[in-house]
């Protein structure tokens, strides 16, 4: 596994292809919400937007999270806001119409309204600096090195304050922990198979740096998360 992991390995994952079941599209979404829940996916999240939310509390904070999925994550946020009192709207957007749809969906089933729409994240806005905060949740590596720069070049045009993406690290103990938490946590096929090629496709922490300097982030702070992943946020500029 060792030198399997030493380059990023992209190998198509179920979840992407078109014509997806959509009962198993459903059924791996739920079994992803489970996993990122127990990973603190959207934790490492909260802090940063919490404390810019407190900064800017004489108006709401607008939110753009990019290829949102089933949307859980945004709705995380969208609830500890609720609970924090913090002044926040929240959009998110995906490819996906279905995806979209199962967004919409949890987030009347989990009680909180937000406005999902399609879109594609790696199409850049006629509008600069149009949402407060833009960030991104395990899509990074799904991506090939040329479109994740073009990633991070795009948020980095939209955020007026405060970028935020976080992603999985490529590595052994990252590949054991992907195996073994998506047969524990979810029954999904899609998981259990996709869930350890996004470890083999994913960035180590070094190619991260070397990505943002490329795509020209000066003030980037990267700081590993448990377990095995890592946030990358820089202020807007």
């Amino acid at each position: 596994m060792k030198n399997s992991l030493a380059q990023r390995d992209r190998q198509p994952e179920f979840m992407d292809q078109p014509g997806l079941d959509r009962d198993e599209h459903a059924r791996a979404l739920a079994g992803l919400r489970r996993i990122n829940f127990i990973s603190g996916t959207s934790a490492s999240l909260l802090a940063p937007i919490e404390k810019l939310a407190r900064e800017k509390e004489n108006k709401p904070l607008q939110i753009l999270e990019l290829a949102c999925g089933g949307g859980d994550t945004a709705i995380d946020l969208a609830l500890h806001a609720r609970r924090k009192g913090l002044a926040i709207k929240l959009h998110a957007c995906d490819i996906n119409p279905e995806a979209v749809e199962i967004a919409k969906a949890n987030s009347l089933r989990r009680g909180v309204e937000l406005e999902f729409f399609c879109a594609d994240a790696l199409e850049a806005s006629d509008q600069e600096k149009d949402f407060d905060v833009v960030f991104c949740s395990l899509f990074l590596h799904h991506l090939n090195n040329a479109d994740a720069e073009q990633l991070l070049k795009i948020m980095n045009k939209r955020a007026r304050y405060l970028v935020l993406l976080t992603d999985l690290i490529r590595s052994r103990l990252g590949y054991g922990m992907a195996w073994a938490g998506t047969r524990l946590l979810s029954r999904s096929w899609v998981v259990h198979t996709d869930g350890p090629l996004s470890v083999k496709a994913a960035f180590q922490i070094e190619e991260v740096r070397a990505l943002t300097q490329r795509a020209g982030i000066q003030n980037a702070k990267l700081q590993r998360c448990w377990p095995e992943r890592y946030l990358l946020s820089w202020e807007g500029n």
